[in-house]
């Protein structure tokens, strides 16, 4: 009992801690305020714990999990029969996701070995335009240094999380989910609603995980959802607030791992991630343009679609602006899934030194 009263003691210490970093940059009309806000003042406090030998407490993952469930249900209420009659018309950006992983991994990698002086298997696996887990557990049985390439892939995440909300910002001259708040539902959402978003996160990702889907924490709960609201099920309403609070406990989620490293390393890792998400944002811009004529969706969708963020921390993005974060969604899964076939048909000679067993 007194390890639980602990537990929630410091959960709500660092969700305290990101939400005075959400409205600092709510007040400031900042874009994606309580994620982007969360994860910088958790982030700094975590670091600033790891050099005072004072380390921050662990966040809880399964509450993390529970809140990118949250979000799956969330892009899950966009599926409607008119969305899904659309899809088809999209094959030419989804093709597009195809150089777009080739392109960027081969770039990254280069940035890796050049600059960065990784070691082939770190470079390779750091390089990755999708799929952190993924990348850091094939990275792991591949022996590459585990941890630089998790701070490398986390690395991409954040830049990613706060580069496109900034960029939206400097364009249209309008906050990502600022101070105005973001409307998901021209309805009112009542607490039937809230209880149901829940129960389809907590019964979906596990679901998904049971039949190996990727991404089952987000894909799980929206596959769900989908099927409840194309069907006539249901028909919940998304509060703004509840977007808000996911927000929240992502963000504080991720700001915490900034504690697992030192200033020296997180530096070097942003840098070369600055350097990686340059040449990825670039890359999706472009695509985005040339795309834009001959699929029915607009630029801006295209280039969400397109940034190598986390599939969840993008398509929460698109919640924000108010584009369809279910093409979104797709794009990201696809791209993930693109990275992880295209890593694992490699011939081991492209990330190793050691040629491996000999194959007929």
């Amino acid at each position: 009992m007194k390890d639980h009263l602990l537990t929630l003691r410091n959960v709500l210490g660092l969700l305290l801690a990101g939400s005075v970093g959400g409205f600092i940059v709510f007040y400031f009309g900042g874009p994606m305020p309580f994620l982007i806000g969360s994860l910088l003042s958790v982030g700094l406090l975590a670091m600033i714990g790891t050099a005072t030998d004072r380390p921050l407490p662990e966040f809880p993952q399964p509450l993390r999990r529970v809140f990118v469930g949250v979000i799956g249900a969330m892009i899950g209420q966009s599926f409607t029969t008119e969305l899904l009659g659309l899809i088809p018309e999209l094959w030419p950006s989804l093709l597009a996701v195809i150089p777009f992983v080739a392109l960027t991994q081969t770039a990254n990698y280069a940035v890796f070995r050049r600059l960065g002086g990784y070691d082939k298997t770190t470079a390779f696996f750091s390089a990755m335009p999708g799929g952190l887990i993924e990348a850091i557990t094939l990275g792991e049985q591949a022996g590459a240094n585990v941890p630089a390439l998790t701070l490398q892939q986390f690395a991409r995440i954040v830049l990613v999380v706060i580069t496109v909300p900034m960029l939206f910002l400097i364009w249209s001259g309008h906050s990502v989910g600022s101070a105005a708040g973001q409307r998901l539902s021209n309805d009112p959402a009542t607490w039937i609603d809230v209880v149901l978003i829940l129960g389809m996160a907590l019964i979906g990702a596990p679901l998904a995980a049971r039949i190996r889907l990727p991404a089952p924490m987000l894909l799980g709960p929206m596959i769900l959802s989908a099927i409840a609201h194309i069907s006539g099920l249901t028909d919940t309403h998304s509060p703004a607030w509840l977007l808000h609070f996911s927000q929240l406990v992502i963000g504080a989620g991720l700001g915490s791992l900034f504690g697992q490293s030192n200033l020296r390393q997180l530096g070097r890792a942003l840098w070369l991630g600055a350097v990686t998400v340059t040449i990825m944002l670039t890359l999706a811009i472009l695509t985005a343009v040339l795309l834009n004529p001959f699929v029915p969706i607009n630029a801006e969708t295209l280039f969400i679609s397109y940034a190598p963020g986390g599939v969840t921390e993008m398509s929460l993005i698109a919640l924000s602006l108010g584009v369809t974060p279910v093409i979104v969604a797709t794009h990201h899964i696809f791209r993930i899934l693109l990275a992880i076939l295209a890593i694992t048909l490699s011939p081991r000679r492209w990330y190793t030194d050691d040629p491996g067993p000999h194959r007929p």
